[in-house]
């Protein structure tokens, strides 16, 4: 997911985290005539986000006198890593707002309760099999299990100055019928006149981009037998990997400067017409509506498509600490707190898209205002990446992948090189994972 902003200091955080998950002397219901009392781990930012997830608990708390929720404002800055503290420490929050690519290693360490036919029906129902995928992993005993409830996913859709296209006569595309990678690749020629590029593509964290784009091809990146995962860079894995970068130094119509920013670093550019697309996240329509000058047009344009439409799918989830005194009222809390109208209302906060049925079909997430309906629309291409179920994954992110895919995307290394360490280097790190 995107990089925060920490709200509080990492010390608060670790108090908060450390100070006690429940009140009362266990069991599943407190002392007689006591509420039970959970503490909810938020990690929402945004002043919008923070606002909704405090109104809803409010509701909660009103409707629910006996069973008292504490809102803690957590950080996305070195959760995990707290989490982990308070784990080991036997006092986690109760209900824990995180990632999926989190989830795989606090379950498969016993720290996350197994939601498995704890989940009320009509909410298991309202979010998709693709959605639940993403939080369903081995439970370190040979079995699996759900542990978080999915709630908030992102796409990668294009962000388009509409004057620009409008001056090169380019039509914008429906979520029905998108442009393929080949009318995208033109469109870019189109729009690279002058002082100005097609498209910036900002690979400062150029990993999860390329994994999550190589699906519109079939580009998986991993292999498994049985329980040992490798790496493979083939035809469908290399696909959108050249085609960007015979962007930046073929067709020159990408802006190898833009290469070493970060997801927002181009909006100044953007704004001032030096790209005329921005291939982003979808969050970044918030930052476009609070940022561009009087005046500044734009559009949202859908997903592009390969040989399918589809791009990796990660989470937002809220999962329940093995070692809560009362999983069965953080679970009912969950249910509550996700329930279709909510959903709305955070994903809104967020900028994001609403793994809810119900809450998609919301006029509000379904306007064409801010480019929403198109945003939401995206959703129906994202299926699990791959890259979740590959124990190892970080390290191969963090150690291969991240400067390999740069000296690519820099020129300094062809994309035979740049497969090799993927793959040699690669299974070096994960062969350690597989035994």
């Amino acid at each position: 997911m995107r990089t925060r902003t920490a709200l509080v200091a990492a010390a608060t955080a670790i108090a908060a985290l450390t100070a006690g998950c429940s009140s009362g002397d266990g069991g599943d219901g407190g002392k007689a005539g006591e509420p039970v009392s959970l503490k909810f781990l938020s990690l929402a930012w945004q002043k919008e986000s923070v606002a909704a997830n405090k109104e809803i608990v409010d509701e909660w708390n009103k409707a629910n006198p006996d069973i008292k929720v504490e809102y803690v404002q957590g950080s996305w800055d070195n959760v995990n890593d707290q989490l982990v503290t308070s784990f080991e420490a036997g006092d986690p929050p109760d209900v824990i707002h995180d990632d999926s690519p989190a989830l795989a290693g606090f379950a498969s360490r016993g720290y996350l309760l197994d939601l498995s036919g704890k989940v009320p029906a009509d909410l298991k129902s309202d979010i998709p099999q693709a959605a639940w995928d993403t939080v369903t992993f081995g439970d370190g005993k040979g079995g699996q299990g759900v542990y978080g409830v999915p709630f908030l996913q992102e796409s990668q859709v294009i962000i388009a100055n509409k004057k620009l296209l409008d001056k090169a006569g380019v039509s914008v595309p429906t979520p029905e019928d998108p442009w393929t990678w080949d009318e995208f690749e033109e469109i870019s020629k189109k729009l690279t006149k002058g002082d100005t590029f097609g498209v910036a593509w900002p690979l400062k964290s150029p990993v999860n981009k390329a994994l999550n784009l190589a699906l519109n091809f079939g580009g998986t990146f991993f292999q498994t037998d049985g329980a040992k995962a490798t790496v493979k860079v083939g035809p469908e894995e290399r696909e959108v990997l050249q085609r960007i970068h015979d962007q930046l130094y073929k067709d020159k119509t990408a802006d190898p400067s833009a290469l070493g920013m970060g997801t927002a670093d181009p909006l100044p550019g953007f704004y001032a017409g030096k790209y005329a697309m921005l291939p982003a996240s979808v969050y970044l329509r918030q930052q476009v509506v609070e940022q561009a000058p009087s005046g500044f047009e734009w559009v949202t344009i859908p997903p592009l498509k390969g040989t399918s439409a589809d791009q990796g799918a990660a989470s937002q989830t809220l999962s329940v600490a093995a070692d809560s005194k009362y999983p069965d009222q953080a679970t009912k809390f969950i249910s509550f707190f996700l329930n279709s109208t909510n959903q709305a209302k955070l994903a809104k906060g967020d900028w994001l898209l609403p793994t809810s049925v119900k809450a998609a079909s919301d006029p509000s997430m379904t306007t064409e205002e801010n480019g929403w309906n198109v945003a939401t629309a995206s959703a129906k291409n994202l299926v699990v990446a791959p890259y979740l179920k590959v124990n190892g994954f970080d390290e191969w992110k963090s150690k291969v992948a991240t400067p390999a895919l740069q000296q690519y995307f820099a020129n300094k290394i062809t994309l035979d090189e740049a497969a090799k360490t993927l793959v040699d280097e690669g299974n070096k790190v994960l062969e350690r994972y597989n035994k």
